[in-house]
């Protein structure tokens, strides 16, 4: 017997498990590589929404918090994930930069957001009225975490890269079985998947697609991030990643032209230098109708939990909300209000 079954390894099912790793619990993780969302994450962790300059929820509560998290990995897998660097807001107008100097007096935002206007000397760079620029921020390297998280798991025997079937989930007692495997509890980090699962799909989850292309450029020459209608973010050797799209209709994870096309005169909108799109990506963010995380157990069937809905910040959250889950489980604690999937409870479940 074994004390969970976590069910999809993004950064959801990464964090909780690590969270179970610490309490000593024994462990097995299920996980078909069918949700992209993490690997396709840009993996940035920013305090600040830069569209409206407003702090991102909970966002420096979590900074700290995740920085710790990725580091332990570091040092636990003996690998490099995080990448630090500022974001370059670039404003459109003197009324944008006034806002800037605005949402400066915000609590929470004075930290991170640097009071003067920016200049960037870089000829391949359009930016008239200058940036703004925040700190603090960089990325976790998230394909890369995975891969060498998923190698860690193998090596321990906990991971089995296969489809998880619901149907073959049965309940036996107090214990749950599937397939060999004996558990107190089942965990679902599925991210869009969990529109599939059928204990769960209640859940008012609205993912929206984001894709993202790879460019190569090596007339840009960026060291840090630029935020303009889209996103640069530097990966190296003359790379970047340019991104990301909103759609809320099509749920298909794979990569469209129209993105392509779209990303790609935004791009030319913002630089002047020639470059090439060497990659495209994409995946369903799994967002919730308040954009808040959905975590806890199953109105009706105990020893079944959810760690999900974290959007477009799972880098900032996902170490945030499993130590909360955790301490839910073991514990006893209460979750956090804003969390906690029983607001919905009453109002979708017994609907159905």
């Amino acid at each position: 017997m074994i004390n969970y079954i976590i069910v999809g390894l993004g950064l959801s099912g990464l964090a909780v498990a690590e969270e179970l790793e610490k309490r000593s619990k024994s462990f097995v993780v299920f996980d078909d590589d069918s949700q992209k969302s993490s690997l396709v994450a840009g993996g940035i962790f920013n305090p600040v929404i830069l569209k409206r300059f407003t702090p991102a929820w909970k966002a420096a509560e979590q900074l700290d918090l995740a920085l710790e998290f990725y580091r332990s990995l570091e040092q636990k897998l003996d690998a490099e994930f995080i990448h630090k660097w500022n974001i370059y807001r670039r404003f459109h107008s003197v009324e944008e930069q006034n806002d800037w100097f605005v949402a400066l007096d915000k609590p929470g935002l004075q930290p991170f957001m640097d009071p003067s206007v920016q200049k960037i000397s870089n000829p391949s760079l359009e930016a008239q009225y200058g940036f703004g620029m925040v700190k603090y921020t960089g990325n976790i390297d998230t394909n890369h975490l995975l891969d060498r998280y998923k190698a860690f798991l193998l090596e321990k025997k906990a991971l089995v890269e296969d489809r998880f079937v619901y149907d073959d989930l049965k309940k036996s007692n107090d214990l749950w079985e599937y397939r060999g495997h004996q558990a107190k509890g089942v965990i679902f980090c599925e991210g869009f998947g969990l529109k599939r699962n059928p204990y769960f799909n209640y859940l008012p989850l609205k993912g929206n697609k984001g894709e993202y292309i790879i460019v190569k450029s090596p007339g840009l020459k960026l060291e840090h991030a630029i935020k303009a209608s889209v996103f640069i973010m530097p990966m190296g050797n003359d790379l970047y990643k340019v991104g990301a799209t909103y759609e809320h209709q099509d749920k298909t994870p794979y990569p469209t032209e129209s993105a392509k096309k779209k990303l790609g005169a935004s791009l030319k909108s913002i630089i002047t230098c020639e470059f090439e799109v060497v990659d495209q990506v994409a995946g369903i963010r799994p967002a919730m109708v308040d954009r808040r995380p959905v975590v806890g157990k199953h109105p009706d069937q105990s020893g079944l939990y959810c760690c999900n809905g974290f959007g477009s910040r799972g880098v900032l959250i996902a170490p945030y909300v499993a130590p909360e889950l955790l301490r839910y489980i073991e514990d006893g604690t209460s979750l956090d209000k804003e969390i906690d999937l029983s607001r919905f409870t009453r109002k979708h479940y017994n609907s159905r």
